[in-house]
């Protein structure tokens, strides 16, 4: 049965546990969705990465967000470059401000959010990609918490 806004302010257990969902490999391109978000959530970590590596390309990233009511916003600023970028390079959003760029990791650990998460409803997570298209392919994976019952991300 579901649970009520008030019962998760007084700290009640919930039928939503934090979740994560993970996207098929692929070369990133400008606009593609990453994940298909129903219902609202709460992202808490969204993470790019490489699995086989770029060339010299200079492409960014940037993640936004198309709601299905509502308009466009980017949660995001532009990465550094990914030109060059390796097999095992992560790239991370910040989510403290909607013009911090993701940072880019070229070693495969890298720091989380430093928010408690952003708000997305439902819709699409999708990808800017600046410059050009990568020629190396990417996985991505977001950890989230759903913020009423039967919200999830596929």
């Amino acid at each position: 049965m579901g649970t009520s806004l008030n019962s998760l302010i007084a700290g009640k257990r919930t039928s939503n546990p934090e979740v994560s969902a993970t996207s098929p490999t692929a070369v990133m391109v400008n606009g593609n969705t990453i994940f298909t978000v129903v219902g609202d959530i709460q992202v808490l970590n969204l993470v790019s990465e490489c699995i086989t590596g770029n060339d010299a390309t200079a492409s960014t990233i940037q993640y936004s967000v198309t709601p299905t009511v509502g308009s466009v916003g980017t949660i995001s600023g532009a990465s550094a470059s990914l030109a060059s970028v390796a097999a095992g390079a992560v790239v991370t959003l910040v989510g403290d401000a909607f013009a911090t760029a993701p940072i880019v990791s070229a070693s495969g650990p890298a720091l989380s959010q430093t928010a408690r998460g952003i708000y997305v409803p439902s819709g699409a997570i999708k990808i800017v990609i600046g410059v050009g298209s990568t020629t190396g392919t990417w996985r991505h994976y977001l950890r989230y918490f759903p913020l009423e019952d039967g919200a999830y991300v596929i």
